[in-house]
């Protein structure tokens, strides 16, 4: 452990567990402290475990276990009729339910605590009541209490301070109108309980069985294969005495915790009866007297089980303490994060405004700025990069769309439009009526592609403003469903408006063909410089007809050498319109990117504020009064985080009220020099408990119980 902190001495530490009766006399300072031994089951811990146990009970009451918060638990399992109760009896001194059926059919929690008092206390707590009852009538009360959920304690002279779990006996024949899964809803029971690293397992193992085939030992198996935190009881064992010894020596099944080996009451034997006879039977027995005393008996029992129980408590008290606390933080700032609960419409106006004002700031950023930062990871709502994709690819596909195959029928369509446009007039004048239809085939040939793509943007457009309204206001469903439906209806508004317009300049493409570029003239140059050859070609009927011309690359020209008249005509009208068709391509993206980006301007800063005041003004949006309804949902997680809050901070205080560390810087010496060190004790009450390992704020500290608390004057507390 001194590796994970430099600054820490590796010490070797005794166990602050060591019994009592050794150590009658505790130094603290300069103050002696008498502690007085009381429970004559066992060397008892009660003075030194009592408010540990307390704490975890008390987080059991509280239910912290619902906050995912584990506490450490001593879970009793083991086959039906395993002897389960009676060993519970044993330990606590009173009579459970006991026969030949399933007597525990609900996990029940016994809390066992040494009493002082003669008269023994007994009470049930379930459903959040509590039902007294006494020796006499604890299995009535019991039996009664089974039918629901139930915890028993009780306060007796001699009991044990003790938690424990004693769930329902493994059975896997239903009988007595048992469900036909009776296995299976035990199994799920007992799973749930013994699965937590912080559970001990207690495994109730009858002598007259052997251990590999209890269903017992596999389960605990599954959830705790190195057997480290199993301890296994075995009952019975006057009955079945023959190789007992060898089977607990060789632990055939893994038990890291070890065996103790326990004779139950019998018939109408007393608690003190039943012990004597115990105590006696593994002194004469030839063959259990074998068995090494600190494995036998319900004191010894008793002891390994509190000392367990202070070891695991003491493991995970200070996790826990963790937990509770990043729970609490977590709740309160998730808390803090909802909406207000508004109360009066001047709220409700400054709430929306406020929602209003953050939605349209998201939207400035994500469809005009290109910040994302609200959506580092969430490439859909990185707008600008995803228009300009949407417009590059719709400036491909009206290139695609306006290319065709003319290599084998060069100027053939040019041909039958300038036929089918005769006039009277002179030769070769370039007849407009006949560049118009060429260009109206080629502008209506492509007109598609701009509509799709102002109906795609406006789309995806809607998706986003939709994505970011809800984002705004999603604590105020009321709101939320307004704002949408004015977004969606502007939307459809801008949608029709911007189609209106390329459908306009699309017409417009028809009609006339204009352009100032200068790069329409150079390219058309560049173009008819191939003519030439065209003509060579065309009057020359040696050469081959396949020549290659810029723009169009190998063409077949044999066939226009029955167009002699025309044919000259339309290689100028071919190279016009494809010079020109570049500016119209060009002129259409360009004029979608304007209309774009200024719809969305608008949109965003001037139309959207305007239409969802006037939605929730409107007579279907309910006006402000609306707001201060708030959703049911958000109501039920206030409550729930509320609820919780509460919960934690009354767990909190009770770790508070009995644990905290100190940590007290003190000299010591190693190789001849003086360092200085810091020991960590835990504290409860008068009475110092320590563990071997414990991390506190990410470190991990050598834990020692053997210093002279006189030299921590200067040292400092940290209440957890």
């Amino acid at each position: 452990m001194a590796g994970q902190n430099s600054n820490i001495p590796e010490t070797s530490c005794s166990s602050a567990l060591v019994p009592i009766l050794e150590q009658p006399i505790a130094t603290i300072g300069d103050e002696k402290l008498a502690i007085p031994v009381e429970a004559p089951i066992v060397l008892s811990y009660n003075d030194r475990i009592r408010p540990l146990l307390d704490a975890i009970d008390k987080l059991r009451h509280l239910n912290v276990m619902q906050e995912g918060i584990q506490l450490p638990t001593i879970v009793v399992v083991g086959d039906q009729s395993s002897g389960k109760s009676s060993v519970l009896e044993s330990l606590a001194g009173i009579s459970l339910p006991r026969g030949q059926g399933i007597c525990t059919r609900v996990p029940l929690i016994m809390r066992l605590q040494h009493h002082s008092v003669p008269l023994p206390e007994l009470h049930l707590e379930f459903l959040g009541k509590t039902v007294q009852t006494d020796e006499i009538h604890i299995c009535d009360a019991i039996n009664q209490a089974t039918d629901e959920i139930a915890g028993s304690v009780v306060k007796k002279n001699g009991a044990p301070d003790l938690t424990m779990v004693d769930l329902p006996g493994i059975t896997r024949v239903p009988v007595h109108g048992q469900p036909d899964d009776i296995y299976e809803q035990i199994s799920a029971i007992i799973r749930e309980y013994i699965k937590p690293e912080e559970s001990i397992i207690l495994n109730v193992l009858s002598a007259t069985v052997d251990f590999p085939t209890c269903e017992s030992i596999r389960m605990s198996q599954r959830v705790d294969k190195t057997g480290e935190r199993t301890l296994a009881v075995v009952t019975k064992v006057d009955i079945a005495p023959e190789g007992l010894l060898d089977k607990v020596m060789a632990d055939d099944v893994n038990i890291g915790l070890g065996y103790v080996c326990v004779r139950n009451r019998i018939g109408e034997e007393s608690y003190d009866e039943a012990r004597k006879e115990e105590a006696n039977l593994f002194e004469t027995h030839p063959l259990l007297s074998k068995i090494d005393k600190s494995m036998v008996g319900i004191p010894v029992l008793a002891q390994k089980l509190a000392q367990i129980q202070a070891e695991i408590i003491a493991k995970c008290l200070p996790e826990i303490v963790r937990k509770i606390n990043d729970k609490l933080r977590a709740n309160i700032s998730e808390l803090n994060r909802m909406p207000q609960n508004l109360t009066s419409v001047p709220e409700a106006m400054f709430a929306l405004v406020q929602i209003i004002g953050s939605s349209m700031e998201s939207l400035r950023n994500v469809l005009l700025r290109g910040e994302f930062e609200e959506y580092p990871d969430d490439k859909q709502m990185h707008c600008t990069a995803r228009l300009v994709e949407m417009l590059n690819q719709c400036a491909q596909e009206l290139q695609e769309s306006s290319e065709d195959n003319c290599k084998d029928n060069f100027l053939m369509q040019e041909i039958r439009v300038l036929e089918e446009t005769k006039v009277i007039e002179l030769p070769n004048f370039l007849p407009r009526t006949a560049f118009l239809m060429i260009l109206q085939k080629k502008v209506n040939k492509v007109q598609g592609v701009p509509v799709e793509f102002v109906s795609k943007v406006w789309e995806y457009i809607e998706t986003v403003v939709v994505a970011v309204l809800k984002r705004h206001s999603k604590h105020y469903p009321q709101l939320e469903s307004s704002t949408i439906r004015a977004a969606q209806n502007l939307i459809a508004k801008r949608k029709d408006m911007s189609a209106d317009r390329v459908v306009e300049i699309i017409e417009m493409e028809k009609t006339t063909g204009y352009s100032c570029d200068p790069e329409y003239l150079t390219l058309w140059g560049k173009l008819m410089d191939g003519k030439d050859q065209f003509l060579y070609v065309m009057n020359n009927y040696s050469r081959s007809t396949r020549i290659i011309i810029d723009g169009f690359g190998e063409v077949e020209v044999g066939h226009l050498k029955s167009f002699p008249i025309i044919r000259d005509l339309a290689f100028d009208i071919k190279m016009r319109i494809t010079a020109y068709w570049n500016i119209v391509l060009k002129r259409l993206v360009d004029f979608m990117a304007l209309n774009l980006q200024f719809s969305i301007k608008n949109l965003v800063n001037k139309d959207m504020e305007m239409e969802v005041v006037n939605e929730l003004m409107g007579p279907h949006g309910g006006g402000l009064e609306r707001l201060l309804e708030e959703s049911p949902l958000v109501t039920i997680k206030r409550e729930r985080l509320n609820k919780s809050i509460k919960l934690l901070k009354d767990s909190k205080e009770v770790v508070a009220k009995v644990c905290f560390v100190r940590m007290a810087e003190i000299p010591y010496h190693c190789d001849g020099k003086l360092f200085c060190g810091i020991n960590v004790m835990f504290v409860f009450g008068s009475v110092l408990l320590s563990y071997k390992e414990f991390q506190c704020n990410g470190k991990y500290y050598a834990l020692v119980d053997d210093i002279d608390l006189s030299l921590s004057a200067t040292g400092f507390v940290i209440t957890l």
